[in-house]
Parts: structure tokens; sequence; C-alpha cells
């Protein structure tokens, strides 16, 4: 109450049914709204279930001043809510306005405003069953045909304790019709509690025009916020930090994509052409819609949201398989550059490998790599899938229909083309990895091998050195000729052994003249054979010659 006190026109938030939830009000308190209204509860139905007290009300410690409002239909209902409310708002507030039929047929709404005495009780119960002060009670009508009816109701509800009187100045019957503000000044005359002025309030200078016409001490708008949640702050249409501040409140407290949706679709539609509007409502999901505010509008230029909102981005364009597959594209990178490390050789690398932890590991190695190569195509083969989509002819035909479609359908390719290229690099990587460390293996197999054979090479020459050296000793002890003893005895020796090498050769020789011998009897023997053989092979052909002569004689 001490808002209608300050000498003000309050502003206020109207409680309008799936759309002034928590993330809505707190985007209008941003913007110099004074009091917020809950959405319109069924009590009956609040105090009945635990799932609808959970779903329908929702607030934080921010969000003050907060007005419940409530439709009920006895006295004792309303009262009941009211208690369970308390702890967590400002105040509860009936409705005896809303004209839709079932409403009505339920004895909710508009239907009440014919029912002063019920409205005197139910605001009566209210005010004796809360034990909170300071907590307010008020009615939000409309208007009967005949003034003099609405004059009574308030009057009651006055009598009655009411803190405040919201007046939406049309009938029940009434929809789009002017606002009767003659009736509005009519009822703020008459009753001595605040009263507050709803209908047609759709920009800041609605406010005063209201307050001049009628005195009231309030405007409620409901319309109005919707189509540009910063009205009270003196803009005529929606700016694009407050755009922002919905998209990042919107997702903060995790807003429903439908509501996400709609409340952008009212803040865009007097800024927004109608192509821009249809292509705008045709999207279907929380990422698209930022990706196209993002493309069209621009990013807002205030820090703190630019930050939120591009973590956010980052977030809904990497979805956490891609993430998945671009961390293992830079871990493959990481892992080659290593391999390729210049004083690492590959016997040290072998090494490494034969390690025990990677014994244990070397079980799986090949169905893991089987296992990344069957995901890595499936994931290059959906990105191809999503290139060729939005890639197709009749995507471009969308873009020449709908101009402003063209960015929107250019980033879903680029991010598509992104994906392409992360999971065939991946894939291509992970068999250059497989293959780099077959041939480090091989190559320090080789150059074990290698290094086996030198050293049994440089012993074969040491070897060949020092039998070298001995010769040469001796070739020059024989050339000397220089004669004691020793060398005397050694020369003899040395001879000997020449002169039994020189038989053994002359024997060998005369060994090999005997083979050679009985090689050219042998031959001489197989050409006899083969003569022979010739001449029996005649011999044989003459006889069977004759045999055939003898038979066709008989015959």
């Amino acid at each position: 109450m001490d808002l209608f006190e300050a000498g003000k026109v309050v502003k206020i938030c109207a409680p309008m049914v799936r759309y002034s939830k928590l993330a809505f009000r707190s985007l209008v308190r941003k913007y110099d709204c004074d009091l917020c209204f809950t959405p319109m509860i069924v009590a009956a139905d609040f105090m009945r279930s635990v799932k609808a007290r959970d779903s329908e009300f929702t607030t934080s410690e921010y969000d003050r001043p907060l007005i419940v409002q409530f439709a009920a239909s006895d006295a004792q209902t309303l009262a009941d809510a009211a208690c369970v409310v308390a702890p967590f708002s400002d105040g509860v507030d009936l409705n005896c306005g809303c004209p839709q039929r079932w409403a009505m047929s339920e004895g909710y709404g508009a239907c009440l405003i014919n029912k002063p005495e019920l409205v005197r009780d139910m605001v009566r119960q209210v005010r004796n069953q809360v034990d909170k002060p300071s907590y307010t009670s008020s009615i939000k009508i409309r208007i009967h045909k005949d003034l003099r009816r609405t004059v009574d109701l308030c009057q009651k509800a006055e009598a009655a304790g009411v803190s405040w009187i919201t007046v939406h100045g049309r009938t029940a019957d009434e929809r789009h019709q002017p606002v009767h503000y003659d009736g509005i000044k009519t009822i703020k005359d008459s009753v001595s509690v605040p009263v507050v002025a709803n209908g047609d309030v759709k920009y800041l200078r609605d406010v005063e025009t209201s307050h001049q016409l009628t005195g009231i001490d309030g405007v409620m708008a409901a319309r109005g916020l919707l189509a540009n949640p910063a009205m009270f702050a003196g803009y005529e249409d929606t700016p694009l930090e407050c755009v922002w501040d919905w998209v990042d409140m919107a997702l903060k407290q995790g807003t429903p994509f439908t509501c996400f949706h709609h409340h952008l679709m009212y803040m865009l539609e007097r800024v927004s052409s109608q192509p821009e509007r249809k292509v705008f409502n045709s999207l279907s999901s929380t990422s698209a819609v930022v990706d196209y505010l993002y493309d069209t509008y621009g990013p807002v230029q205030n820090l703190e949201v630019s930050m939120c909102f591009f973590l956010q981005k980052i977030s809904l364009e990497m979805t956490l398989q891609w993430t998945a597959v671009a961390l293992f594209l830079y871990v493959e990178i990481g892992i080659l550059l290593i391999f390729c490390l210049p004083f690492i050789s590959a016997r040290k690398w072998q090494r490494i490998f034969k390690l025990s932890i990677w014994n244990s590991m070397a079980r799986f190695w090949n169905k893991v790599f089987l296992t990344m190569i069957i995901i890595l195509i499936v994931l290059f083969l959906d990105a191809v899938r999503e290139v060729r989509k939005y890639s197709d002819a009749q995507h471009a035909k969308d873009t020449k229909l709908h101009p402003n479609m063209f960015d929107h359908l250019h980033m879903k390719l680029f991010r598509a083309q992104r994906n392409l290229y992360i999971s065939g690099f991946s894939l291509f990587l992970w068999l250059v990895m497989r293959r780099v460390i077959t041939l480090i293996n091989q190559l320090a197999t080789v150059s074990g091998t290698t290094a086996a054979l030198q050293t049994q090479a440089e012993s074969a020459n040491q070897a060949a050195k020092k039998y070298m050296e001995d010769n040469e000793l001796l070739k020059q002890t024989l050339k000397e000729g220089t004669a004691d003893k020793s060398s005397a005895e050694g020369m003899e020796l040395l001879r000997k052994e020449v002169e039994t090498l020189k038989a053994e050769l002359t024997s060998v020789g005369d060994a090999l003249n005997e083979s050679q011998s009985a090689v050219g009897a042998m031959k001489k023997q197989s050409d006899d054979l083969a003569k022979e053989y010739d001449n029996l092979l005649k011999e044989h052909q003459e006889l069977q010659n004759a045999k055939d002569d003898g038979n066709k004689k008989d015959d």
C-alpha cells in the first residue's frame, strides 16, 4: 500500500494466463514496473493438488511486491489459498472480470460482479483469516452497463476492507471497444480506496492520459506490456536490450519454449515486417530462435548480457556429441605432435609402449579402434546428410521467397559443414595415428636389428684387421731373412706347411683328372647306350610294320 501513498501513478503488470510468469515479471520489473500480478490461479484446484501448486505458483526473493490472483466461487476456498501463498507474496486479488465462458460457467470471473454480497464476504474472509497486517486483499472487476450496480459492488467491497480496486473499463460483453473512462472516473469518485485503471494502455503516454481523465491511482497494462515490456520505462517499441534481457532471463529460469517463443513474437510484432514475422513464427527450437535474433538484429551492447548470451549461444551451437568429437580431434592432433618430437627416438617410444599400463590396455586396443571407426563414420554420414539437407534446391527457393531466412539457413549450412570437417578429420587422423604407432614399432625393431648387425660387423672387422696385421708381420719377416733361431724354426715350419699344401694340391689335381677321365668314360658309355637304344627302336618299328602287313594278308 506504500506504493499508492507515494503520490504517483502506480504502474502494474496485469495477470495474464500463461504469460505473466516469473521470468516475465522479472523482465518488466527491470523496466520500471512497480507491481506485478501472477497469472490467474483457480483456488479450488490450487488447494486440491500439490502438482497444481508447484506448477502454477513460482516466485523468488527478488519477485516483490507480488500479488497472487485467484479465481474462486466461495469465500473459504479463497481464504485458504490466500493463507498458503501469504508467506511468499504481498497480497491476493480476486478475479471478478474474466469474461471467458468456461470461467463464468464455473462461477468465476465476470459473473461475480453480479454477486456483490459474495464478493464482500470473500474479501472479508481473506482479511479475517490471513494473519498478516500488511497483506492486501484486492479485486479486479469489469463495469456494468448500469454503473450504479458497479458503484454498489465497489462500495460493499470497500466496506469489507478491500485494499484497492482494479477496474477494466469495459463490460463483460465487450472485447476491443473503447474503454469507458467516464465509468472509471465515476467509480473513483465513489470510493476512498485506491482505484487502478485497466484497458488500452499501450504506451507510457497512455498512463498520463488515463490519470488525467479519471484521477486514478494506478494503471494496469496487459497487451501493452506483452508487446513492449519496457513500456513503463518510456520506450515506444521494445528495445534490443530488452529482447536480450528476456532471452537471458528465460533461459536461466528454464522457461518452456512455447512461452519463450510467444513472448518474443509479441515483442517483435511492431518492429518486424510480415515476412519476417512469418519466418520467426515458424521457428521450432530455442537455438533457432536465438540464431535468428543474433543474425537479424545483432548482439546487444550490454557487456554482461552479451557475455551471457555468448556462452548460451556456444552451448546451443555445439551439441554434446560434436563437442566430444571436436575434443577428440584436438587430442589426436596433440598426440601426433608428440609422436613427431625429434628428441624421442622410435626405440624410446617402443620402450614406453612396453610399459605394463599399455600392455593391459593393448587387449582392448583393436575393439576400441573399430568402435571409434564406426562412431566417426556414423557422425560423418550424419554431417553429410545435414549438408545435403541445407544445400538442396527447396531451401534455396525458400530463401528467395523469404530473404530473411538466408542468414539463418546459411548458419545452419555452416554448422553442418563444420561438423563434416570435424568428423572427417577425426576419422582421418584416427587412421593416421594407428599407422604411425605401427610404423614406430617397426622402425624400432629395424633399428634394434641394425644395431646388432653393426656390432657383429665391427667385431668381424677387428678380427680381420688382426689377421691382416699378423700376415703382414710374417711377410715382413720372410723378406728380411734375418735369422735368429726362432725365426729359422718359424721359416722351416712355414716351408713344411707350404710343401704339405703343394702336395695336397697335387693330389687334389690328380683326383680331379681322374674324375674328368671317369666323366669322359661315362659320357662315351652313355653315347653308346643311346645308339644301341636307337637301333632297338628301329628294329621294333620294323617288326611292328611286318606284323601289320601279315594281318592284312590274312584278312
